[in-house]
């Protein structure tokens, strides 16, 4: 299934829409998802993933928050890729679909890392959020 934005007549001078590219944003990341499919599909082998998170404030800052992301057979592959929660992060976030990848080519059942996230946010900082993950295999 294919998502796509509403096309503006042409010959209208365009204006900065915010709404509009939020929206386009939104359906974006609907896209993102769709495709992703479900974790059966990209691990077949993988009867659970459970990924404890813990986001902080800048690369050094105090913590923000921590969460916890089960995964089974049926959920989407796209709830690997966790949000930044920097402000006003613009295409940002942390994808955690490689370390899976890597944790299951080589059969372990768990792993640890950190992560930065590398993108800028609407003032042009970068490097405004980090995080720490623990990763949980189930075969």
């Amino acid at each position: 299934m294919k998502i796509s934005a509403q096309e503006k007549p042409a010959g209208k001078r365009e204006k900065r829409n915010t709404n509009t590219e939020k929206n386009a944003r939104r359906l974006e990341l609907i896209q993102k998802r769709l495709d992703a499919g479900p974790l059966s599909e990209r691990f077949p082998q993988v009867s659970s993933i459970t990924i404890h998170i813990v986001h902080y404030y800048g690369t050094t800052g105090p913590v923000f928050m921590e969460q916890t992301v089960n995964m089974v057979p049926s959920s989407n592959v796209y709830l690997l890729h966790m949000q930044c929660m920097g402000g006003k992060c613009i295409n940002g976030g942390f994808d955690l679909t490689s370390s899976v990848e890597e944790l299951v080519r080589n059969n372990k059942k768990s792993g640890k890392g950190k992560m930065v996230c590398g993108e800028k946010d609407a003032y042009g900082a970068s490097n405004h959020a980090s995080i720490c993950y623990d990763i949980s295999i189930k075969y």
